[in-house]
């Protein structure tokens, strides 16, 4: 029973392994490209609207299938496109995180796709704070001498 057991657990491991590689080699496969994997809000007001988009690109040569895309947390949702993405088609993934905490936060959202260099991590990042905190930019006149 041993034997048999450490056999199938074998088996498992090659097959896993071969299938593993041929994603990797198959030249036909598609690729996922993003313009960017990482957003920093910087400061945001507590109970504002903190959405955000990543862009990709299908640099492969078949089409692009978003199998799933799920967050760190329940404070971030992503949506996606459920169809598939042709090749050198261009596709976005938004992604809104919950400011009714205040603080620093940084959050991932994995990009899990039929893609040769998948799974991909996007991460956001940012530091909620209240209305109080928001610095407004500074308003100049233009008419007004510079001060020496």
């Amino acid at each position: 029973m041993k034997s048999f057991i450490i056999t199938l657990l074998s088996i498992v491991l090659i097959a896993s392994t071969s299938l593993a590689q041929d994603k990797k080699t198959n030249k036909k496969a598609p690729e996922i490209t993003f313009q960017k994997t990482e957003y920093d809000f910087g400061a945001i007001a507590y109970g504002s609207n903190a959405t955000c988009k990543f862009i990709f690109k299908n640099t492969g040569k078949s089409p692009l299938i978003l199998t799933k895309v799920h967050s760190s947390c329940g404070c971030t949702i992503p949506v996606w496109p459920k169809t598939p993405i042709k090749k050198k088609k261009t596709g976005m993934i938004t992604v809104k995180y919950n400011t009714h905490n205040l603080g620093r936060f940084h959050k991932t959202v994995t990009v899990i796709s039929n893609a040769k260099n998948s799974p991909i991590v996007l991460t956001i990042t940012g530091r909620v704070v209240t209305s109080k905190e928001i610095k407004k930019p500074k308003v100049t006149d233009s008419t007004q001498k510079p001060k020496r």
